[in-house]
């Protein structure tokens, strides 16, 4: 599955790339305001990547068809997976990070990060990726397939930093569903950045600055 891509560059001859995949009903364009406000300036230049996934009917919505990474079949988030859908966007997203490396940006330079779906997505793929990522980075999202983690993880993504911010009034994904996923992956042994806001299904100012200062640690 090809996905249409929005691309962004800091400079010229860019040293690491974002990989940032949007929520549910968006489109690639949606974080590009949010990487702007982003001062990765001590890292060089950077490579944003702001793919859209694609349309499809929708199960929760009634069918109604919307940009989504796979299909939410219902309120509850951890039974009754799309499976297949997950796979079919964890492949697509394998095929952004080798064009990463085939344009010269190392694994370890690549961050796979998201929002809502697109953090699924971000968990999804960082951790069975045959080779070391810089990082994940979710937001107000969840780990899916929790219970194969462990049998399907990376082992060169072992100690993989990952970073996870939630809202505390989080309507959409619950923040108990996002701290099982926080203390799901603490429990396979990764080293897990967590913070919480005082906010909804969104982002906010200070979230942005400490996703910054972990962007700039991780890419150093």
């Amino acid at each position: 599955m090809s996905l249409q891509v929005t691309e962004a560059q800091t400079g010229e001859n860019p040293v690491a790339t974002i990989i940032i995949l949007h929520g549910l009903g968006a489109d690639g364009g949606d974080f590009v305001p949010i990487a702007r406000e982003l001062d990765l300036s001590p890292v060089g230049p950077v490579r944003y990547v702001f793919p859209s996934a694609p349309v499809m009917p929708v199960t929760i919505n009634g069918g109604y068809e919307m940009p989504a990474w796979y299909d939410i079949l219902g309120a509850d988030l951890t039974q009754r997976q799309d499976e297949v859908g997950l796979r079919r966007s964890q492949a697509s997203v394998e095929a952004l990070i080798e064009r990463e490396k085939s344009r010269g940006i190392p694994a370890r330079r690549i961050v796979v990060a998201g929002f809502s779906q697109g953090c699924a997505m971000a968990l999804m793929t960082g951790l069975r990726h045959r080779e070391r990522l810089a990082g994940i980075l979710g937001m107000s999202g969840y780990l899916p397939l929790a219970d194969k983690a462990a049998a399907e993880r990376s082992a060169a993504n072992a100690d993989v930093p990952i970073f996870l911010a939630h809202g505390t009034r989080d309507p959409v994904v619950a923040l108990e569903r996002a701290t099982a996923s926080r203390d799901a992956l603490r429990a396979l042994g990764y080293t897990v950045e967590w913070h919480d806001y005082l906010m909804e299904h969104s982002v906010c100012a200070e979230e942005i600055a400490d996703m910054q200062t972990w962007l700039r640690n991780v890419l150093a």
